[in-house]
Parts: structure tokens; sequence; C-alpha cells
């Protein structure tokens, strides 16, 4: 498990798919916020990749993210579409309603630069949100991440169009020191 000050990364356990399936995938407003297409149900039992880790898959790393202090699953996390001859991914990551807005986002964002930059040994390392995901933003701008540009009108949520703010962040750039950036623990 990779630690960071409040939250651990690990693998996916067949005990957390009902929950995240429940608490972020069955509701359709999060759903198609977070996931850059429709909503659409998921049957309960199938072997959805966003909830069944396809090992296989090389382009992405998913984990379960938990509390530190007790184990209690708090969401989910991954690097996507890795890219071995760019040295790049792309961070991902979703809370469970009850677990918003106490600080888990900064702590994941930074346990996965350290996985990407230290373990993986990437260059970039990437984020794309909706413009108004302020959580999000100040999570990823805590943690070093500039704002590189504004993809206008570019994604349909809801049943309107809105504009997504590109991040991006370096490894030499990356400061594992900086408040909501602390040094994971492996």
């Amino acid at each position: 498990m990779l630690k960071g000050k409040k939250i651990g990364l690990r693998a996916r356990h067949e005990d957390d798919i009902p929950i995240l399936l429940t608490e972020l995938y069955d509701d359709p407003v999060n759903s198609s916020r977070a996931e850059g297409g429709p909503w659409r149900p998921i049957t309960p039992g199938t072997n959805d990749s966003r909830l069944v880790p396809d090992d296989k898959d090389q382009s992405k790393v998913p984990f379960s993210v938990v509390e530190l202090d007790g184990g209690t699953l708090v969401g989910t996390a991954n690097l996507w579409g890795i890219d071995t001859h760019n040295r790049s991914a792309h961070i991902g990551l979703g809370l469970l309603p009850s677990c918003r807005g106490k600080g888990y986002g900064s702590d994941v964002v930074a346990t996965l630069c350290h996985y990407g930059f230290v373990l993986r040994g990437l260059r970039r390392l990437q984020i794309e949100t909706l413009s108004d995901n302020y959580a999000m933003l100040r999570a990823a701008e805590r943690n070093g991440f500039v704002r590189e540009g504004v993809l206008r009108s570019s994604a349909w949520v809801l049943g309107r169009f809105m504009d997504e703010v590109l991040l991006g962040l370096l490894a030499e750039e990356w400061k594992p020191d900086t408040p909501g950036s602390e040094t994971p623990q492996l």
C-alpha cells in the first residue's frame, strides 16, 4: 500500500465494488460529471472496467483509496493513459460523497504524484477536470500542477456543454515537501 498523510492507495478488493457501484457509479449526476460520457447503469456482478481492474491493461493502474486511520474505503483513484514512450500519464480520482471536503483529494493527488514520478519514472502528469470542479482544481494546484489551458465547451454534461481545465506537472517541478503533497510512505 502507498501511504499519504491521511489516505492509503491499495489494490481494489472485491468488497470495495458494491460500495463504489452504489456511491459513485449508480448516481447519474456524479457519474456524468466524472466519466466523460453519458451515464449508464452498471449491472451488479459485471466485469465493468470502472469497477473490476484488468491486470493485463498496462495503460491504467487503479487503486482503492482508504483512510489510514481505520482502513475505511473513501474512494477510487487511478493513473490512466500511461504512455511509457513519452513517460506521461493522467490522474483521476473519485471520492465517496460522505468523504468529500476532508482534505483527502489533495492527499490522493500527492500520493499519485509520488507513484507516477518516483515508482513509475514518469516525466509528466496531467489532470483534466470540469471548470467548476473547484475541489479538484485546488487539490491539483496545491500539489504544484499548473493550469495549461481551457478546453472550451468540450464536455457534454447533463444537457449542456462545459469547459474543461487542463493542468500539468513535470517531474522537475514536483516538490514533494510542499503543503498538500507530503512524501508518501511505502
